[in-house]
This record gives structure tokens, sequence and C-alpha cells, in this order.
């Protein structure tokens, strides 16, 4: 959008320069996706400049005994296709990367007070971090 209007305004120069290719963005849209995203939960340092992964420093007994949050996928996946039937929203899902990471954070949040060793998040926990809004300040 701002290629086409810099382009419209006459300024071609600032496009040929630093907007020479388009590059297409596109949400979540496979479970496989989803897979990947949540490895990368599990596989990044939170905080950076520490040795606890992001899942296990929400959960660090639930990690320990083998909680990985990939292992969701499907669950997570579900949950998303459920809140796209029942919004009537027509098309494929695909996720924006804000809501699925959104999610993520929420489960994760809320989960850890269930941490336990052999600890897994439901179903249920799922479907309510995706539905789950977040509180906007006034």
């Amino acid at each position: 959008m701002l290629r086409t209007s810099l382009q419209i305004a006459g300024m071609t120069q600032i496009v040929a320069r630093l907007m020479i290719e388009v590059l297409h963005f596109h949400g979540i849209r496979t479970v496989e996706d989803v897979f990947q995203c949540l490895q990368g939960f599990d596989d990044t340092y939170y905080p950076a400049d520490s040795a606890w992964r992001f899942t296990r420093f929400f959960m660090p007994q639930a990690y320990d005994s083998g909680l990985r949050l990939a292992s969701a996928a499907p669950a997570l996946w579900t949950s998303f296709e459920a809140a796209h039937r029942e919004a009537l929203l027509g098309g494929a899902l695909e996720i924006p990367m804000e809501y699925f990471t959104r999610a993520v954070e929420i489960l994760c949040r809320e989960a850890y007070t269930c941490d336990a060793p052999g600890f897994v998040p439901d179903q249920a926990l799922w479907k309510a971090a995706v539905r789950k809004r977040p509180v906007i300040p006034s």
C-alpha cells in the first residue's frame, strides 16, 4: 500500500531504491505452521540472556517432565478453527501472527498456576486462550 501511494505521488525514486522487491506475508495456514511456531517457543531462550527456554520459564516442572508446546499444535489449531467457524468468517483459516502469539502468551501466563510434573494444557485451556481478549487501557 505504501509502495503504491509513493508511486501515485510520483516518488518513484524512493520505490526504485528502497522497494524493489515486493514480499507477500501470510499468516499461519496449517497445523504444520502451528507446530513450527510452537517449536520456536520451545527452542527460544527467555529471557534472552538466560539458560531457560520460553516454555520452561512459564511451566518449569511440566517442561522438565517433557512438556513441549509444539506437541499441542493440533489442539491450538482446532481452537482457532472453532473460533473461525463460530465467527462465521468466510474463506480458509489464516491466523495472523499477532493473534497466534497472544494466544500462546495468554496460555503460558495463565497455565503457570497449573504447573506440575506431567501437566499438559488441554483443549479447554487452548480454547480459552484463543478466545480471550486483551484488556485495552482507557
